[in-house]
């Protein structure tokens, strides 16, 4: 067991320019969860522990957001392939620090109105992509066949970093937690810029000398057609088109809870910044513990689809619960099921790995996030051997949510 441990923490040396920015973004962003309902609430709601009209912008933010990616995601992971990791990765990552800009500066009605505004474009840019690209960065790395447990130390990171997110925002005083945000989201792609190695090598241009409008045209039309083989090699695999079935349900079911959650825990019990975070560091330390040390050693005994059955019925658990959750306890006892949960997270990675030689292409089918607010980016690399032997790429976005 200690020899396994120890080889997966082996796979993450060559990462480390890319996990620390990484988990710095995750810590920043995981800070702002608590406080960004009371915030919104006395902003929009002054006076009252309950806000219907908060709840109704952040489902048409979903909605916006959902619309959108399905556009953009399968963009941005074409141009990761043709433009490099690097920068879209730094692009992705700035955008988060304009929403919280807004609030650090001033938390009135109409700075949070703005701030809705901005998030949704930094979330149909960011959200999701973020993890995908860097899966594509982890898989130009690793080898195939370590990419398991380094997917399983990936995701158990994530989780430790919203774990000291969810710490900083409970002993740090309200008003200073988005000024500390925004210095630590700052601080990423600053880094990512000064340390992070390219890992694609870009062909030159040979366009150079074309007008605007017919560059502009031929990046449209080559867009589309990536988007169609895409979409032709997710209708033509019967192992692809069953996880996209079950992702899809899975985050149908799940958006629903996620979204009102900590509105509902708000107006049912009045708890605030400090009640959330406690309940979020619990979810988070289950996390880490069934992704850093159970499903590295699971995984080789059990396989990705019987961890995938766990996880579906763990959630399944996890959403029956809250109709029985009438006291504070036992909102506190159901939230550890979400530990099992992010088994999902790093089977499903496996699952689509193994599907064929795994290239440099970020493969992410995002099409569900039309109905989820905040998810974990699932994002794999596939390359269909019948693409690869005509020099075709096909990129295939994962339409499994993600939160980022």
């Amino acid at each position: 067991m200690k020899t396994m441990a120890l080889n997966s923490m082996n796979e993450l040396k060559p990462l480390i320019h890319l996990l620390l920015p990484l988990c710095v973004h995750w810590i920043a962003e995981e800070m702002t969860v608590s406080v960004l309902v009371d915030v919104t609430t006395n902003a929009l709601c002054p006076g009252k522990t309950t806000c219907s009209q908060a709840i109704y912008i952040t489902g048409l933010q979903q909605t916006v957001v959902g619309i959108f990616k399905m556009v953009v995601l399968p963009l941005l992971g074409q141009l990761a392939d043709d433009y490099g990791r690097k920068p879209m990765l730094l692009l992705t990552v700035s955008t988060t620090i304009f929403p919280f800009a807004l609030l650090a500066w001033d938390e009135s009605k109409a700075f949070v109105y703005a701030y809705y505004v901005l998030r949704t474009i930094s979330y149909i840019i960011s959200q999701g992509s973020i993890f995908c690209i860097a899966v594509a960065y982890v898989a130009d790395i690793v080898e195939e066949s370590k990419r398991a447990a380094t997917f399983g130390w990936i995701t158990g990171l994530f989780s430790a970093s919203h774990v000291l997110g969810n710490l900083l925002a409970r002993f740090l005083p309200g008003e200073y937690i988005f000024g500390v945000s925004i210095v630590l989201l700052i601080f990423c792609p600053v880094y990512m810029k000064l340390f992070l190695s390219e890992t694609v090598r870009t062909n030159p241009r040979r366009d150079q000398q074309s007008t605007c409008l017919s560059t502009i045209f031929k990046v449209l039309q080559d867009r589309y057609k990536s988007m169609r083989n895409s979409v032709n090699v997710v209708a033509n695999s019967a192992t692809l088109r069953r996880i996209a079935y079950v992702s899809f349900f899975y985050e149908l079911g799940m958006s629903g809870i996620t979204s009102v959650l900590l509105y509902y825990l708000k107006s049912t019990f009045g708890f605030n910044k400090n009640q959330f975070s406690e309940i979020l560091m619990l979810v988070g330390i289950g996390s880490i513990f069934s992704q850093i040390l159970v499903l590295p050693l699971v995984n080789p005994l059990i396989g990705e689809k019987v961890i995938l059955c766990i996880a579906l019925l763990a959630s399944i658990i996890y959403v029956s619960s809250f109709h029985a959750s009438f006291y504070n306890t036992l909102c506190f006892t159901i939230n550890k099921l979400q530990c099992f949960v992010t088994f999902y997270l790093s089977a499903g990675n496996s699952l689509w790995l193994g599907m064929g030689a795994l290239g440099s292409i970020p493969q992410c089918l995002f099409w569900s996030y039309l109905y989820s607010r905040e998810t974990i980016y699932l994002c794999c690399y596939f390359k269909c051997n019948k693409l690869s032997q005509s020099g075709e790429s096909a990129r295939i976005y994962s339409w499994n949510p993600v939160r980022c």
